[in-house]
């Protein structure tokens, strides 16, 4: 009877023909032509959009759950666009000779950063030898002394106008080294020293007083004419000193300005840096020929001068190289938006251009950035500084704890950068759904979503492209070649992954650590090709490692310390299904799900529920079944019953709707009194019309009822009664499919509950007849009487009903 429901072993999984793979083994793949073919090309188009805006804002997300291969499909994507773009240009600091705090970066040539700071050294090294060479010379010994003598003469020819004069009236003239004033009486000829002063009668000194103040006044004019004449001539020095100092610098810096001539900015601030030199001029110049306030304020000598004119290379490119792309694993704030560093001297911290360091950010201007959206989520500052430099278009270095500093320390401010970037997030949907909703500045700078598919149909031509994607993987990790044998068994294992017959998973990482470890068992056994029994065993060997829960809830059941049967039959029990996820194995255990009904208005119990352990989706299907019921038996009668549905032996959370048939298995068998056969375990979620309907993870489902009959021992009565929809999802193990070759393990697909019960119980579910009433002898017949009688029990037990004689 249960016959017409089985499944043959040809549908419980899908195997592909090793002739199908168009190589012999991997080492003899054709490289593919096109990377694109069509297994992302939503992803792809949607990326190719990004890169054809060159408007702020169009930074893509790419959205996919992880094993996806997210980071291999995006540089596969873009570096072959980005090796075809023009490289960005080099990015050096220089220090701001107007304003050191604000240090001036300069964009030139990719390739070029290291000549201009190797061309600068150089430059810097001959000015420093070449200006001092310069004092030496010839012609500016002979033009300096021309200016002291000529100042000499002038300045001796006014001291003897002074000394006349001050002689005609009586009086001697001293000037110090200073330049200051002195007059003494002359008495017969000779200047009256202060002793002979002081004996003078009062009245001579006075009068003698009031004369040297007269002449004092009369000389002021000519010794202002000398001031002026000693101004003259440090004017006239700092002029030749410049005149000589500038023509060597312009030589030494010549080069460079030929080898940037389109450089503004460089040209600007090599200016700057030749002022600047010619204002500390005095630093090149012997001591004795240098000023005293000079050497006061550079104590450190032309080199400490010169250390100011250096170059930061702050960010460089090669001249060929295309656009960068970069991928940020660690996107702190230093790491993806650089940092000032800060060296101590004698216990104080200092700063300067040269401790400028780039973030990935400078590093990836011109081309594209790769960050994961969890990690650099898990770094609020960095997340913060990112958009911040996205909405303003330029990319500030500071340093983020000065923004939380109630006293700020002194540091510097480099010049922003512009930027010119496409940023790539890599996440999950959910997480782009979170940041969607949560933050309005994601949506406007990250307008283009690209999302990977998870799976493709399994065609002709998505298993040849599968096939060539596994070669590439054995070649781009070094491993053996894989014979055709084996990589028909990988893509049948990607099937697997898939969960279903008709489709191919993309989840390249799993077939990737699985071709990895059957590398590894090929090369253990001496092969010198990976062949299908390596794949096999590398897939048994992963699940023994990860199995070990279940071997040991195996075991319990075994023992009977948790009791399920599979043999035997019983009133208002049945097997149930679930699976449970330990990191990333899919632990699959089989539940006895019991019902107790009873006189009463409570309706159905959900004891799951009542002691909260039963999830939002598990509720909902207790509540299908109590509509199922309704429509079923209260057309024209009230539905009186009380009962209660359980998971025996359930400490855990549990959720989900695949056991909804089950449960519903043992009310209509607790109903009916009919006992369901122990032998089968049932899955599948129940409509409010009791239509079976699709489940997840039906094929471990189906193993681990299988595991536990084959260690309880197979009878040849034992199997699993699944959906028929779920039949393409089947790809079942090959020691489940040989037990039922051997008709040791059956599989049944129905469409109804009808069905399911027929399979349960071996007795039919009923249709409705003429009258209202069900089949005679069906389970719904009976369990239509059951519920009259308990309603009649009920209306007996209400006080002061009583029935009319």
């Amino acid at each position: 009877m249960t016959r017409k429901f089985q499944v043959p072993a040809s549908r419980l999984s899908i195997k592909l023909s090793p002739s199908r793979i168009g190589f012999s083994h991997t080492g003899r793949a054709a490289a593919r032509r096109d990377k694109k073919h069509v297994f992302q090309q939503r992803a792809f188009d949607a990326l190719e959009l990004t890169l054809a805006i060159k408007r702020s804002g169009y930074n893509a997300y790419l959205s996919g759950e992880k094993g996806l291969g997210r980071n291999r499909f995006i540089l596969d994507f873009l570096r072959p666009r980005a090796g075809k773009m023009p490289a960005p240009g080099d990015l050096v600091y220089v220090n701001n000779l107007q304003d050191p705090d604000q240090p001036l970066a300069i964009t030139l040539p990719p390739g070029s950063a290291r000549d201009l700071r190797r061309e600068m050294q150089a430059a810097i090294k001959k000015i420093r030898e070449s200006i001092p060479a310069g004092f030496e010379q010839d012609f500016y010994i002979r033009k300096h002394g021309d200016l002291i003598k000529e100042y000499n003469e002038t300045r001796e020819n006014l001291l003897s106008r002074m000394e006349h004069k001050a002689h005609k009236s009586g009086f001697s003239l001293s000037v110090d080294e200073n330049g200051s004033l002195t007059l003494y009486p002359l008495v017969e000829g000779r200047a009256m020293d202060p002793e002979e002063f002081e004996k003078l009668e009062s009245e001579v000194r006075k009068d003698l007083m009031q004369q040297s103040n007269r002449i004092m006044e009369a000389l002021l004019g000519l010794s202002r004419q000398i001031s002026r004449k000693e101004q003259d001539l440090k004017d006239n020095e700092r002029r030749l000193d410049r005149e000589v100092a500038g023509g060597r610098i312009d030589t030494c810096l010549k080069k460079i300005r030929q080898k940037f001539p389109d450089n503004q900015k460089l040209m600007d601030y090599l200016e700057s840096l030749k002022q600047d030199l010619l204002d500390n001029i005095d630093q090149f110049k012997p001591r004795d020929q240098s000023s005293e306030s000079s050497q006061e304020v550079q104590v450190g000598g032309p080199d400490a001068c010169l250390s100011r004119y250096g170059v930061n290379i702050f960010v460089e490119h090669c001249r060929n190289g295309g656009a960068p792309v970069l991928v940020e694993d660690n996107p702190n704030y230093f790491n993806l938006l650089g940092c000032i560093e800060r060296e101590t001297e004698m216990g104080a911290y200092y700063t300067d251009f040269t401790l400028i360091k780039p973030g990935s950010l400078h590093k990836a201007n011109g081309g594209f950035l790769i960050i994961r959206a969890e990690d650099i989520l898990a770094q609020p500052q960095a997340w913060e500084g990112l958009l911040r430099c996205l909405r303003s278009g330029r990319a500030e270095i500071e340093d983020p704890a000065d923004q939380y500093e109630m006293v700020r320390t002194r540091t510097i401010r480099p010049e922003p950068i512009d930027l010119d970037i496409k940023i790539i997030l890599l996440g999950s949907d959910e997480l782009y759904e979170i940041l969607l909703e949560a933050d309005e500045r994601f949506g406007k700078l990250f307008k283009v979503k690209a999302h990977l598919r998870e799976s493709i149909p399994r065609t002709e031509e998505s298993i040849r492209n599968q096939s060539m994607d596994l070669a590439e993987i054995a070649v781009s990790n070094s491993l053996m070649p894989f014979d055709r044998e084996a990589v028909a068994a990988l893509v049948d294992q990607s099937s697997r992954i898939a969960g279903d017959q008709q489709k191919l998973s993309l989840k390249y990482s799993h077939l990737a650590d699985l071709m990895v470890e059957a590398d590894a068992y090929a090369r253990m056994h001496g092969a010198d090709r990976v062949n299908a029994d390596s794949v096999c065993q590398a897939l048994k060997s992963r699940k023994y490692r990860l199995s070990l829960y279940e071997d040991e809830f195996m075991s319990e059941y075994e023992r009977e310390a948790i009791k399920v049967q599979t043999q035997g039959s019983a009133v208002g029990r049945a097997n149930g299904l679930s699976i449970s996820m330990y990191g990333d194995y899919i632990l699959a255990l089989p539940h006895q799900i019991s019902c107790t009904t009873g006189v009463g208005h409570g309706g159905i119990m959900d004891l799951e529920r009542e002691a909260e352990l039963g999830g939002p989706i598990h509720t909902k299907g207790m509540m299908i079944i109590k509509g199922y019921l309704q429509n079923l038996f209260a057309q024209e009668k009230p539905l009186v019953l009380s009962g209660s549905l359980c998971f025996e032996q359930n400490y855990a959370q549990i959720d989900g709707d695949s056991a909804s048939g089950a449960e519903l298995a043992a009310l209509l068998s607790a109903l009916s009194n009919i006992p369901i056969n122990l032998s089968y375990a049932f899955t599948g979620a129940i409509s409010q019309s009791g239509a079976v309907m699709a489940v997840g993870e039906v094929t471990r489902k189906i193993e681990g009822y299988f595991e536990l009959c084959r260690r309880k021992g197979l009878t040849g009565g034992q199997g699993v009664i699944i959906p028929r929809d779920n039949l393409t999802h089947l790809m079942l193990s090959r020691e489940v499919i040989q037990a039922v070759k051997d008709n040791m393990f059956q599989v049944y697909a129905v469409t109804c509950i009808e069905e399911a019960m027929e399979i349960l119980t071996g007795t039919r579910a009923g249709k409705k007849l003429a009258d209202g009433k069900y089949s005679p002898g069906s389970i719904y017949r009976l369990a239509d009487e059951r519920l009259q009688h308990l309603a009649h029990l009920a209306d007996k037990q209400v006080p002061g009903k009583r029935k009319k004689k």
